[in-house]
């Protein structure tokens, strides 16, 4: 993929919000823009990841037991939803595997390119690094929200559902 691209690509994630136009130029030499096919694994269930992911066309499935009868989508993600974060700040084992649902671009940025930044352009880290966490926040939330309507309805039917 062409530099411009990659400009064009990370400048309208949440990765740049904060950055300026060096920054973000910096941080672009350091990602990598992949296109994925229908069905296209990008992390398999099992293995640890140092890769963070921004979707940036299409829809990714959070699928457990993949390639098998057993396999459930237990979450989808689209357009400007991080992918891996979790794994990508504490190298952890992935629960599910990431799956192209369709035609999928993604953004990857890997950990140790990002933290190569560190001594000379701590800014960007500390941008890249906040924005991880407001992400993570927000999703967050969005489940407390969730948890608490399940517990509405249960109370409301009873317990019966």
């Amino acid at each position: 993929m062409s530099d411009s691209q990659k400009l064009d690509a990370l400048r309208g994630t949440k990765l740049a919000n904060e950055l300026n136009d060096a920054q973000v130029g910096a941080l672009a030499d350091i990602v990598v823009l992949h296109d994925l096919k229908q069905g296209e694994v990008l992390v398999r269930e099992g293995t640890s990841d140092n890769h963070l992911f921004v979707v940036l066309k299409g829809v990714i499935g959070v699928v457990k037991n993949v390639g098998t009868p057993d396999a459930v989508t237990l979450n989808t993600l689209s357009a400007g939803d991080f992918v891996s974060e979790l794994s990508f700040l504490d190298g952890s084992e992935r629960y599910a595997s990431i799956v192209a649902l369709g035609e999928v671009r993604v953004l990857e940025l890997e950990r140790e390119r990002l933290e190569s930044l560190l001594d000379t352009q701590p800014r960007i880290v500390y941008s890249v690094m906040r924005a991880i966490i407001r992400f993570v926040h927000q999703v967050q939330r969005r489940l407390s929200m969730q948890q608490v309507e399940l517990s509405n309805y249960i109370y409301k039917q009873h317990g019966r559902y």
